[in-house]
């Protein structure tokens, strides 16, 4: 079986940049059932990295992502600590040290490093750990080493792209394609929700790997200047956001699909009809969600073996914040929609809600906590108050039922601003108030005044309303919008789980959401970790892998020999 089009020099075949419009071969699904109705099960193997080990090699991988962990079984790390490789025979969990412990990790949380002999040139200690003799005595060894190192990452960048674009082409030709074709199986609906934009994401790729191309020197790679080339296409990489925040939900689709044996059956003849490595997929679809992670990854390896005084010293720089901006960007936005559908439950738990959505305005629950209203007359009135981006919705408390809550206005923070009163009398009021604060309207005379029971309160509230404003001009900044089809779609959700019923979160009143965080493996067995655990990356889920497509560049980085 073909792995991919992979020239002898380590390139992609020409094929990898051909046009839309085709395989030459254009094979149907129903041709490959007639000819091989029994379809291969997906698998895979680590054999060239546990030979690399068999041979005494010190093979090294760097955590991509933190990997937060109380089992004594599992390898806890934080993302760039470097992993020694000592067994990985599994596809899932892999066997390693570090910090002086041995224990399982999973695969998927890291990445093999370009240059493993950075780490085999020091000691024989544990890595990552080198004596600064050792480091000096080895750069006035080998001068070229760096150069060396840079010309590695570099054609790491170019042959993980050209490998990127293969499976790109494939995922639109193999299985785009062929769902298009039948339509009893698929409507467009489903294969929006599957496939979101990863069409214009090939598109966009294909472009950005021929301007590439130009600046590669393949004669002498540590010489390439690429770096202008992530700067003036650094706004494309947007694209990338509207397909992460899309992915959660093509891997709910697709999961209720794959309970059908047609569907799995389909989708694998896909694979092989297409001629694709022998991964499923949901790993096909996950790997632009790992290649906008990786650039900042890549660019900041390859920023580390570019000298001060090289030519493209400053692009690269420039191009690693540029990439880790873009990152961060779509880590917001997936974090920003994640936020939508709790606040959307929030809001249908509110007893007799009031006016517009509050997803209309708002898209992140900054604090919440009781204070003290005063109104003009001087009457005190308890409350329950949650800030948002743009507005601060009061609500009160059932006297019986303590975990539901009524809805008694709100005040828009963009009308007006935050006041720190000293303990006294209020001059508008005259009345003695502590822990005060005030909203003052920016057009009128109107005034909101809060009371904090503790001194520290107060200051958590006056921290958080400086901190809304911080978020929604961050937000203005970086064009932060939610599409009136996913707040729509949000509250309708929320308004299904709630069977149109007002009423709390047990045990208390609804509150700011928690950050996703890691969950115990369940059903462990005393050796290998059953299943992986669900973590961010960056922000983004990371699903139980296939084998890497780094195995199949595998045997041209030779550094990793001793």
């Amino acid at each position: 079986m073909r792995a991919s089009n992979i020239s002898s020099d380590g390139g992609a075949e020409s094929s990898a940049l051909a046009d839309d419009n085709g395989s030459e071969e254009d094979y149907s699904y129903e041709d490959l059932c007639r000819a091989n109705p029994r379809y291969l099960q997906p698998g895979g193997e680590q054999l060239a990295i546990n030979e690399l080990i068999s041979d005494g090699s010190v093979v090294c991988a760097e955590a991509l992502w933190d990997h937060v962990t109380m089992d004594e079984q599992e390898l806890g790390f934080k993302a760039g600590d470097v992993i020694q490789v000592l067994e990985a025979s599994h596809k899932d969990w892999w066997w390693g040290r570090s910090a002086d412990r041995e224990a399982w990790f999973p695969a998927s949380f890291v990445r093999l490093r370009v240059n493993q002999e950075e780490l085999a040139e020091g000691s024989s200690g544990t890595p990552g750990e080198e004596p600064a003799e050792d480091a000096g005595r080895g750069r006035h060894k080998h001068p070229e080493s760096k150069q060396q190192m840079r010309t590695n990452v570099i054609q790491e960048i170019m042959d993980t792209e050209r490998v990127y674009i293969k499976h790109l082409r494939d995922i639109c030709e193999g299985y785009i394609r062929q769902c298009r074709k039948h339509t009893a199986m698929f409507t467009v609906a489903q294969l929006a929700t599957i496939f979101g934009n990863i069409e214009d994401i090939y598109k966009f790729q294909r472009k950005f790997l021929k301007d590439l191309e130009k600046q590669y020197n393949q004669e002498e790679p540590h010489l390439s200047e690429i770096g202008s080339c992530f700067l003036e296409h650094q706004e494309g990489f947007a694209i990338y956001s509207e397909y992460c925040n899309n992915h959660p939900g093509a891997c709910a689709e697709l999961a209720g699909l794959m309970k059908q044996g047609r569907y799995r059956h389909f989708f694998e003849a896909c694979r092989l009809l297409q001629q694709m490595i022998d991964i499923a997929i949901d790993g096909f679809l996950l790997t632009p969600v790992q290649k906008i992670c990786k650039y900042p990854l890549q660019l900041a390896e390859l920023l580390k073996y570019t000298a001060q005084e090289h030519s493209d010293y400053r692009n690269i720089k420039a191009a690693y914040e540029a990439m880790k901006n873009v990152a961060c960007l779509i880590n917001e936005r997936k974090r920003k929609l994640e936020s939508i559908d709790k606040i959307a439950r929030w809001q249908v738990s509110i007893v007799g809600w009031e006016g517009q959505d509050i997803l209309e305005r708002s898209s992140e629950l900054i604090h919440s906590g009781e204070l003290t209203r005063v109104t003009r007359q001087g009457k005190s009135q308890q409350r329950t108050f949650f800030l948002f981006d743009h507005q601060l919705v009061a609500c009160k408390k059932d006297l019986l039922r303590r975990d539901v809550l009524y809805y008694r206005g709100s005040t828009d923070m963009d009308a007006v601003e935050l006041v720190d009163l000293e303990d006294g009398r209020d001059g508008a009021r005259t009345l003695g108030v502590r822990n005060a604060f005030k909203l003052v309207s920016r057009t009128g005379d109107e005034a909101h005044l809060f009371c904090a029971k503790k001194p520290e309160d107060k200051a958590r509230w006056l921290q958080a309303c400086r901190d809304e404003r911080r978020r929604v001009q961050e937000d203005r900044a970086m064009g932060m919008e939610i599409s009136e089809n996913q707040k729509k779609l949000a509250m309708l959700n929320a308004q299904k789980a709630g069977h149109g019923k007002s009423k709390g979160y047990g045990g208390g009143c609804p509150s700011a959401p928690p950050l996703q965080s890691l969950r115990p493996v369940h059903q462990r067995h005393v050796t290998v970790p059953a299943s992986l655990p669900q973590q961010q990356v960056f922000a983004l889920a990371e699903p139980k892998r296939k084998p890497s497509l780094f195995w199949h560049t595998f045997n041209k980085l030779t550094p990793f020999r001793k």
